[in-house]
């Protein structure tokens, strides 16, 4: 019973890694040929041509920063009229730079703690079967 239970699993887990495979593969696309045809890339435009999800975007952190950085690279900056236009042209430019930047770091992060974590589960796992076995190294905690 466990076994059949365990094959089901494996195949819709196969299954589910090729259905996100084919809707990143048509996220690619997508963006391809939106950048050929000098459109702009945006996630409406993405999710249109390509026929995936706004969340499948959102949730892929590749293609949702290369989206973010085509958007960006696509926006025209207007010349500043004044010193004091180019200043506050300048802050933002900077402000949005800061913000990218501290959410891709807060994303590192995030994944460096769950890298840790599962690292840290695998090793009380090894502690536990050395101990299992007989090995007075081994304490598990």
């Amino acid at each position: 019973m466990t076994d059949s239970r365990t094959k089901r699993t494996q195949i819709l887990a196969a299954a589910a890694k090729a259905k996100s495979q084919a809707k990143t593969e048509a996220a690619e696309k997508a963006i391809r040929v939106l950048v050929k045809r000098g459109e702009p890339v945006t996630f409406q435009a993405v999710q249109r041509e390509g026929g995936v999800s706004h969340a499948f975007l959102y949730t892929h952190p590749d293609l949702r920063g290369r989206i973010e950085r085509l958007r960006t690279q696509a926006r025209p900056i207007p010349a500043p009229a004044t010193a004091a236009d180019t200043e506050s042209t300048l802050i933002l430019a900077l402000t949005g730079q800061l913000t990218r930047l501290k959410k891709l770091h807060r994303q590192e992060i995030q994944a460096l703690r769950e890298a840790l974590e599962q690292a840290h589960g695998e090793n009380l796992d090894l502690r536990r079967e050395l101990a299992r076995r007989g090995d007075t190294r081994a304490v598990p905690q």
